[in-house]
């Protein structure tokens, strides 16, 4: 399993612990965990906008929506920022804009994956 699936898999990790361990529930666990992880990818300016455009496709009102939004979402959202932080809050700092240290993601590791989602190791990529 590449780097990213390995990553993406150990995010998912928490829903994937609160299923029955059936196909169904575990195909459910990821989508939701993929849905967050694009979420979290996602500059905040534009996240209420896409929360509200997921409400809408789940048929879910404020409440039922609410309800699924802070126990699941909010805390998926936030443990992404946390596990990778190289990758949060892009509208603060595009992705394509180097820091003053002349890095486009300041503080990634030279081999560690690059935060671009490329698939190469910084180095390789944007660490140029």
């Amino acid at each position: 399993m590449g780097v990213i699936a390995e990553s993406m898999l150990k995010y998912a990790q928490p829903l994937l612990e609160e299923t029955d361990g059936s196909y169904e529930q575990m195909q459910i666990a990821l989508s939701i965990s993929q849905m967050c992880w694009n979420l979290a990818l996602s500059p905040e300016s534009k996240r209420e906008e896409m929360l509200t455009q997921l409400r809408r496709e789940l048929k879910m009102d404020d409440a039922e929506f609410a309800s699924f939004q802070k126990p699941i979402i909010t805390p998926m959202i936030s443990l992404h920022h946390k596990m990778f932080p190289g990758m949060s809050g892009l509208d603060a700092q595009s992705p394509t804009a180097a820091s003053p240290e002349g890095k486009k993601y300041p503080g990634t590791g030279r081999n560690e994956p690059c935060p671009c989602n490329s698939g190469k190791k910084y180095k390789r990529c944007c660490g140029k």
